[in-house]
């Protein structure tokens, strides 16, 4: 044992740098939002309540693949379907149980038709279950609210869709020509 390592335990230097952290702590000013009045943007890509993707004329982009479904750790999916006249998938109901949801955005990644979303809303607290469960209609006005337009068109653009860039070789790689 070393002079200083005695000197740190008799004179119990570090519960005195604690204490002195703690007084310097007191005497400044807490930095709080007051969250009501003072909200804050969320960043870019930020995953919150779901939404269904509309097509141009209005109608669901979902057509009943089920990959959503199949790849969700939480299995809070659920899709009913039925056969239509010509033989097509019918999506007769689609569902989301938000509280069981980790919102890892799989759902969004695995959809091939891109009909899935995590829109940028994160105030959607409430009292009861029920309104934490998101039917078809319910998930189809989310995009009409908070992603219609230019902005749902940005959304998948920026975070979901691979662009040309991504698949660029390198100056070592033989790239094939047609």
């Amino acid at each position: 044992m070393t002079l200083k390592d005695l000197a740190k335990k008799i004179f119990l230097i570090e519960i005195l740098k604690g204490m002195a952290l703690t007084f310097r702590m007191m005497l400044t000013r807490a930095i709080t939002r007051q969250y009501p009045e003072e909200k804050r943007q969320p960043a870019p890509g930020f995953r919150g309540l779901h939404a269904l993707v509309r097509n141009v004329d209005g109608t669901a982009r979902c057509v009943g693949c089920g990959l959503c479904v199949a790849i969700c750790p939480s299995q809070c999916i659920k899709v009913y379907t039925s056969e239509g006249r010509d033989h097509t998938k019918i999506v007769d109901r689609y569902e989301i149980e938000v509280l069981r949801c980790l919102f890892c955005a799989f759902c969004v990644e695995a959809c091939p038709f891109g009909a899935v979303a995590l829109t940028e809303h994160f105030e959607y607290s409430d009292y009861s279950r029920d309104a934490l469960y998101m039917d078809k209609e319910r998930l189809l006005s989310n995009w009409d609210k908070f992603m219609a337009g230019k902005k749902g068109e940005e959304y998948f653009k920026r975070f979901w869709s691979p662009a040309s860039e991504d698949f660029t070789g390198s100056e070592k790689q033989p790239i094939f020509s047609k």
